[in-house]
């Protein structure tokens, strides 16, 4: 592995700890309601902690690494040949390390309470009465909204690399806010996994594995295939017209 490569898996490594302590821990603290100032810490809390520290990373390594954080994010951009086969599994590897670090770190900050429920290190889990299917199609869901935005902000030349970041860090959000009450809101396969591999419970994790990655798949292709092609085309067009 070259020289640059190593930088970026390490880029990875070091942004997807800091994405998973810093929204987990947030979690953490709201499932063991301490409060920062007032009342602790609510859901809303949650999803707001992740999509503004995407933001802040995304504009931190997204020159460095492309700020996949997120096996589902790596494997989509690959399949649309968006980013190198070969360096996919190394940028995997980095995530999940990252995201066990970032677990960990959340079980130091938050004492022996924060690996029992109902904390748990903030791993997801199926709301009351969701069912298996449902909720590997929410996750499916809100992982296409997230992987659809960062494909057209990131790999289309037309968008300014400026919005990045806020465009990926709200899409973060907004998916979320949509299925925290269904199945946690995952996501990221490396988000789920780390949680569950510290705190020991490993309820349903393939929903949170399969469910991402068809779902940012999709997104990849829909964008790369149909709509971001066909604009670009239409573009290419115009200028060979004038």
């Amino acid at each position: 592995m070259g020289a640059h490569r190593s930088r970026a898996a390490l880029g990875e490594l070091v942004g997807t700890f800091i994405l998973v302590y810093t929204g987990c821990g947030v979690a953490v603290a709201a499932a063991l309601e301490k409060p920062l100032v007032g009342a602790p810490f609510s859901s809303l809390s949650v999803a707001l902690a992740f999509g503004l520290v995407l933001v802040a990373l995304v504009s931190a390594l997204g020159h460095v690494s492309g700020c996949h954080l997120n096996p589902a994010v790596t494997l989509a951009l690959s399949a649309t040949r968006k980013f190198p086969i070969a360096a996919a599994p190394f940028y995997i590897v980095a995530q999940i390390v990252g995201a066990l670090l970032g677990s960990l770190a959340v079980w130091l900050s938050y004492g022996g309470a924060a690996r029992e429920a109902p904390a748990k290190l903030g791993a997801t889990a199926l709301g009351p009465g969701v069912g298996l299917l449902q909720g590997l199609a929410v996750e499916a869901l809100i992982t296409f909204i997230l992987v659809f935005v960062v494909i057209s902000v990131a790999t289309d030349p037309r968008v300014e690399a400026a919005t990045a970041g806020i465009a990926v860090g709200f899409a973060l959000t907004a998916g979320i806010f949509v299925g925290g009450p269904v199945t946690g809101a995952s996501l990221n396969p490396a988000r789920s996994i780390a949680p569950a591999v510290v705190a020991g419970d490993f309820a349903d994790i393939w929903i949170y594995i399969v469910g991402p990655l068809v779902g940012a798949v999709a997104a990849a292709f829909l964008y790369d295939s149909v709509i971001g092609k066909g604009e670009l085309e239409e573009v290419a067009g115009d200028r060979a017209a004038t």
